[in-house]
């Protein structure tokens, strides 16, 4: 069985594995990432950990999973964000020269995503979109186990959907962003201006509230099946997947919220496509399991 390097690598802390193709880990070391120190310092500290793993030159690829849009087929991140000093940054190619085999990059969410559809609740499926719902929102196309990120490195980036022009300006995001509106960062904000005498510290309070009978916190639970209602409608229009997969620490909340957002998705999408499951993402370490699917999803 062949196996492969993931690494998951984000601003604070970083984790290397070595994976079988059908997405066991067999091997794991973690650490501090340094992302804020710049290139040099993060990939030499990268390098070790990889050295490190048993038997990592039996490996046939390896695969980076990082925070922000990457131009896959250049290897190098577009926007670095929690990595400065990487943006255009030969990612893949130094990795490639450094271990002497195939390496390649994607965004945190995308590998994400292309574990589940490999080896999770998309396995033997042609289409499927990857919907992660945490502090923000974001997503993955993937089909024929391939993520689809498109020329820019922005496929499936779909955080700046907009849901209602009419809502407040809250950030850098469109007025109206699905992100602003329904993440959990969103239902805090929601909840602190609803309950200003609460103390709100997350989602999951005003979940809560909802679970109590108070009307307000009704109300914002209510809006939010809406909003992410009409983004899986606008989704389906565009790709009409197999399967809709559901990740992201919302998810543990899903039992408050989800069969709320089928509802409405089915009132604004075409009844052909109502049959659509919604799944819950399964895998217990999608991301660094994903990294290690970038080269399986290129047949290597």
């Amino acid at each position: 069985m062949k196996t492969y390097i993931g690494i998951d690598l984000g601003g604070t802390n970083v984790r290397v594995a070595k994976i079988s193709e059908d997405g066991e880990i067999l091997a794991q070391v973690k650490g501090p990432s340094y992302g804020t120190e710049g290139p040099e310092k993060v990939m030499g500290n990268l390098k070790s950990m990889v050295r490190e793993i048993p038997g990592w030159k039996d490996c046939s690829g390896m695969g980076v999973g990082v925070p922000g849009p990457v131009n896959t087929a250049a290897g190098t991140m577009v926007l670095s964000t929690n990595l400065p000093g990487f943006a255009g940054y030969p990612f893949a190619d130094e990795l490639s020269k450094e271990f002497g085999m195939p390496a390649f990059l994607d965004n945190d969410a995308n590998v994400a995503g292309l574990a589940e559809a490999l080896v999770g609740a998309g396995k033997g499926l042609t289409t499927v979109f990857y919907v992660t719902i945490s502090t923000g929102i974001g997503g993955v196309l993937v089909v024929d186990g391939k993520t689809v990120s498109g020329k820019h490195g922005f496929g499936g980036e779909i955080a700046n959907i907009i849901i209602d022009r009419d809502r407040e300006q809250v950030n850098y995001l469109n007025v109206g962003a699905i992100e602003n509106e329904a993440s959990g960062t969103a239902i805090t904000r929601k909840g602190r201006e609803a309950f200003p005498d609460k103390n709100i510290q997350h989602a999951g309070n005003v979940f809560d509230l909802a679970d109590a009978g108070d009307e307000k916190a009704i109300a914002i639970i209510k809006g939010m099946e809406k909003d992410l209602g009409q983004l899986f409608a606008t989704i389906a229009c565009v790709c009409d997947p197999d399967m809709f997969i559901l990740g992201g620490g919302m998810m543990k909340s899903a039992d408050k919220f989800l069969a709320g957002v089928i509802e409405q998705y089915k009132a604004m999408s075409h009844t052909a496509v109502h049959d659509t499951p919604f799944v819950i993402a399964g895998l217990d370490e999608p991301g660094i399991v994903g990294a290690a699917m970038l080269p399986v999803s290129k047949g290597i």
